[in-house]
């Protein structure tokens, strides 16, 4: 590889950190606790799926509400990474505390809490893109670190959670003990490999702090950039389209399991297949990027758009079949191994080319405000989807009408792209111009 290709090792810092949260993502918001919460609660009389997307919906209110708040204050000199730490810190603290409780209400107060901690971490460490590299280079590094993250925190400390479960008859502890171990694993990996991100990622593009009034002023800054994504076209659509089609990925890693359990899907089968979707995902990250570069963020994004069409309606056949006696359980796992890997083909592509596109189409010294927003779009819309499900599942009785109702979210999105996709790719342009 030539120099310009290689790492620097403040890319490989920033991309350390995917790799270091993504346990948190598998182990708490897709797979082992989501199936043990769910299991817990409904062997407690209460609907484990139910209580389980208001939950991850109340975690997102929260973060909402701050996003714009702590974006504008991340623009100020030196303030971004000591929110990075207090969020990194909230999620760590939260996660254990899950660990440490077997009253469900408190177990699922831990989740919302560590969620709340991810997020505003996750909020913090996509801002950061813009110190980190360059333009040119924000699709390559920002998909490298979910491609990491999948293979790294989502793979290894995953099979290690496995393991534990399946070995804890043998080694005698129960899978309730098993699951509060794979919690601390998590706790123990996040925290370990996030000391690259602490140590080495600088604050490079900034404002300077006002003198006095900083409240009134990171208030005043929130409107200012408020007017400017509303003026700003190609901004002001993207964010629209991104806040359904984040939405339905959000639900879809949220409510995978909690609905593969209310389906009566076996757990195990359940665990391995998400692994099997992590380790499609590493590629298919790479890949990702490699194919905007070559076909543009913009059109890789709406074939992303699609296919989770595809994948919820897909969802939606299995849960039919079951509900109706269609087909049987082995016809149903069949196709959630399907879903695993057609998951596994976009997930991380999606995610990672949105935060770098939109990183082009913003100014880098106000990044923080405009990731503020990015994010609070992004978690209004994951409050969105959750008690979408939720309330689908209310009223009609159906889990597979609940998964369904989720595609009419990417619908929408593509709706927005057809319509904004010109000023789109001029804002892309504007900035590349100007900023280089």
């Amino acid at each position: 590889m030539s120099s310009r290709n290689k790492f620097t090792k403040i890319e490989k810092s920033w991309i350390m950190y995917d790799w270091a949260n993504s346990v948190y993502a598998t182990t708490m918001m897709a797979a082992i606790y989501p199936i043990y919460f769910v299991g817990f609660v409904n062997s407690q009389g209460s609907p484990g799926d139910t209580w389980w997307g208001i939950g991850a919906s109340a975690s997102m209110l929260i973060l909402a509400v701050l996003a714009p708040i702590v974006g504008a204050l991340a623009d100020y000199r030196g303030y971004k990474k000591k929110l990075f730490a207090a969020f990194l810190f909230l999620g760590l603290a939260f996660t254990l505390f899950s660990a440490l409780m077997d009253f469900w209400p408190l177990m699922l107060l831990g989740f919302v809490l560590s969620r709340v901690g991810f997020s505003g971490s996750c909020l913090i460490y996509d801002s950061f893109l813009t110190d980190v590299t360059t333009p040119d280079r924000m699709d390559r590094i920002s998909n490298y670190g979910f491609a990491f993250g999948y293979i790294g925190g989502s793979t290894i400390p995953f099979i290690l959670s496995i393991a534990l479960l399946q070995a804890a008859p043998v080694i005698g502890i129960t899978s309730s003990v098993a699951v509060k171990l794979a919690l601390v694993i998590t706790v123990i990996w996040w925290g370990l490999f996030s000391i690259p991100f602490l140590k080495n990622i600088k604050q490079v593009h900034y404002i300077e702090k006002p003198e006095t009034g900083i409240v009134k002023e990171t208030f005043a800054a929130i409107g200012r950039t408020a007017k400017k994504i509303v003026t700003l076209k190609g901004v002001f659509f993207f964010i629209l389209a991104y806040f359904f089609y984040i939405d339905g990925v959000d639900t879809v890693i949220s409510m995978a399991t909690a609905y593969g359990e209310t389906l009566g899907l076996d757990q195990t089968g359940m665990l391995l297949s998400l692994l099997v979707t992590q380790i499609v995902a590493f590629p298919c990250s790479i890949w990702f990027s490699l194919l905007a570069k070559r076909f543009t963020s913009l059109r890789m994004l709406l074939y992303a758009v699609c296919l989770y069409i595809v994948i919820c309606i897909v969802g939606f056949i299995m849960g039919l079949g079951l509900e109706q006696n269609y087909f049987g359980m082995e016809t149903a796992t069949v196709l959630f191994w399907t879903l695993a890997v057609l998951v596994g083909t976009v997930q991380g592509g999606i995610q990672a080319t949105s935060r770098s596109h939109f990183a082009k189409i913003v100014p880098p010294e106000n990044s923080g405000e405009f990731f503020g927003f990015f994010d609070i779009f992004g978690k209004f819309a994951a409050i969105m989807g959750p008690a979408f499900y939720s309330l689908t599942k209310t009223v009609t009785g159906s889990s597979a009408l609940a998964i369904l109702s989720i595609a009419l979210l990417f619908v929408v999105a593509l709706i927005f792209f057809a319509i904004g996709r010109k000023p789109m790719k001029e804002a892309e342009t504007a900035v590349r111009e100007k900023h280089g």
